[in-house]
């Protein structure tokens, strides 16, 4: 009898670790993950010159993820190369994307 609980419990034991390893995935890499777009490597760019970058990145990051990552190629470049991020505006009616 003692042989037997050792070997179902040796089994169960082997069957758990065997399961538990096949649920785990490897996680998706921080940069395929969280921006599929480019958005930060464009943004950044867009807003290399600003004198409010960190509110230029907020609102530049925002503005490429509802426009599908278009964003104007260039700190001072025209806003008529991504029409969707042209016509974005806050809620006074200004600009919203930088």
């Amino acid at each position: 009898m003692n042989h037997l609980t050792t070997t179902v419990l040796l089994i169960a034991t082997l069957l758990l670790s065997s399961a538990s390893a096949a649920v785990e995935s490897p996680a998706p890499s921080p940069t395929q993950a969280s921006d599929p777009l480019g958005c930060d490597s464009k943004c950044a760019y867009r807003c290399s010159r600003s004198g409010w970058k960190d509110r230029c990145l907020k609102y530049c990051g925002i503005c490429c993820g509802k426009c599908q990552g278009c964003v104007p190629a260039g700190p001072y470049a025209d806003k008529a190369q991504c029409p969707c991020y042209r016509d974005m505006k806050n809620p006074k009616g200004r600009d919203k994307c930088p």
